[in-house]
């Protein structure tokens, strides 16, 4: 009898667990529910969740586990903690950070570095002194990535049970932290010194001279590193290379995205000395508006991350119609809001002359409300500053497959979802300019 009665015993807390909340649900309007919960292991994603749309409309649920989740496909730590005072003041420190401690810092040394990666010496890029610690904390970023998209970290929202046990370094709190360390360290080192060099020295600082002001501990200064260190390195590796590859499947862009340059800047250059400093400065991006519409164009047909980051409502909520419970996580689908044909003409095509409308939606690529990127302004700066310098020396050209092709095939512009949307592996010819036109091979 005692085996029966556990089991009637584990049935009733079912009951319990899985029908109040059904009970309570079914008194509300709620988006509509796709059954299952096998989504998220889906090897493509983001269209998938757009079919959904399409079928349901733009708001439905779909359970991982035992938790509902609501995704958006429209709409107009740090990154996934709660929303609390000791948050607030965090992103209101980082921001600071970004915005006042190291913008100014940031682009002398983006253009100087890209700079030095056009330089041509021997037919190869001059390349950087080797550093142990920024080649480890790379390596660990290229290991993070994937593994957050694998199925092992994929299931522990369905059977989150299983977060209770393991060592560290099967999961991604083992990783970062082994990438994260020495870092930080070195950090510690130069502030006990009294010299503010980047981003981490400035925020220990400002705890250290305004003790009590912040709700902020050094533990939380740790996350955000890996916040902005993981988020920012991959994120726009990724953004530019979509740039590149749309260009050679767009030559007529290409071509007036450098008589745009040319005209503003002057012949393209093969090489010279380090300039110190850019001959356009991002504040006057402006004067490029091709260039600023075509990575606007990227960034809507290409979010590097398809689905925003998740966002849980406080209390019982209402969108566009349907009751949203409290405790609800939602998360915005960004690649499904970029193609939308309801809001984009004809939103699988690569037309940036869409965004030369001042009047154009722009897109969502940094997401929205309260959880929007904070670095989106750092971002856009380096994506700015390296595609300038790049389409104003080089011209793009595809690498035939073999010595014996005739022609070049393009790549392939079908992505490789994951946590990021990344272009598939290609190659690519960059062909120095003279005079504002490509040099004679």
């Amino acid at each position: 009898m005692l085996p029966l009665a556990l089991l009637l015993l584990g049935a009733l807390a079912a009951l319990w667990v899985w029908g109040v909340p059904l009970l309570r649900q079914s008194k509300l309007h709620l988006p509509p529910r796709v059954p299952g919960f096998l989504h998220q292991f889906r090897p493509n994603l983001p269209n998938h969740l757009l079919r959904l749309a399409q079928a349901h409309g733009p708001l439905y649920r779909i359970h991982f586990g035992n938790q509902a989740k609501l995704v958006s496909l429209g709409g107009k730590d740090l990154s996934l903690g709660n929303y609390s005072p000791a948050w607030k003041d965090l992103k209101k420190l980082t921001r600071s950070a970004l915005l006042f401690g190291m913008r100014n810092k940031m682009e002398p040394l983006v253009w100087q570095l890209t700079h030095q990666l056009c330089e041509v010496r021997g037919g190869s890029p001059a390349r950087p002194p080797e550093e142990s610690t920024l080649q480890d904390l790379y390596d660990c970023i290229t290991e993070l990535v994937p593994l957050w998209a694998s199925p092992s970290i994929s299931i522990l929202d369905v059977f989150p049970f299983l977060r209770v046990r393991g060592p560290p370094r099967w999961g991604v709190g083992g990783w970062a932290r082994r990438g994260a360390r020495p870092s930080t360290w070195g950090l510690h080192e130069t502030q006990a010194a009294g010299v503010v060099r980047d981003l981490m020295d400035y925020m220990l600082r400002e705890l250290r001279e305004k003790s009590g002001v912040w709700d902020v501990t050094e533990e939380n200064l740790h996350m955000v590193l890996l916040d902005l260190v993981i988020g920012g390195t991959e994120t726009t590796a990724a953004t530019l290379t979509w740039v590149v590859l749309y260009l050679l499947h767009h030559p007529e862009i290409h071509r007036r995205l450098q008589e745009e340059l040319d005209q503003e800047l002057g012949p393209g250059r093969v090489s010279g000395s380090d300039p110190p400093a850019s001959p356009l400065p991002y504040k006057d991006r402006e004067r490029l508006p091709l260039l600023n519409a075509t990575i606007s164009e990227v960034l809507r047909l290409r979010p590097v991350v398809a689905l925003g980051l998740p966002h849980r409502t406080l209390k019982d909520s209402s969108l566009g119609g349907f009751d949203i419970p409290g405790d609800t996580i939602v998360i915005p689908n960004l690649y499904g809001a970029h193609h939308d044909a309801a809001v984009w003409d004809q939103p699988f095509a690569f037309r940036p002359d869409r965004f030369l409308n001042p009047k154009s939606q722009q897109p969502l690529t940094f997401g929205c409300g309260a959880r929007v990127c904070l670095g989106e302004i750092p971002a856009r700066l380096e994506i700015f500053l390296i595609l300038t310098q790049l389409l104003h020396r080089f011209t793009f050209s595809p690498v035939p497959p073999s010595a014996a092709a005739a022609a070049a095939a393009l790549p392939s512009l079908v992505p490789d979802f994951g946590i990021l949307v990344k272009a598939q592996p290609f190659r690519v010819h960059l062909l120095p300019r003279e005079g504002g036109r490509r040099a004679a091979a």
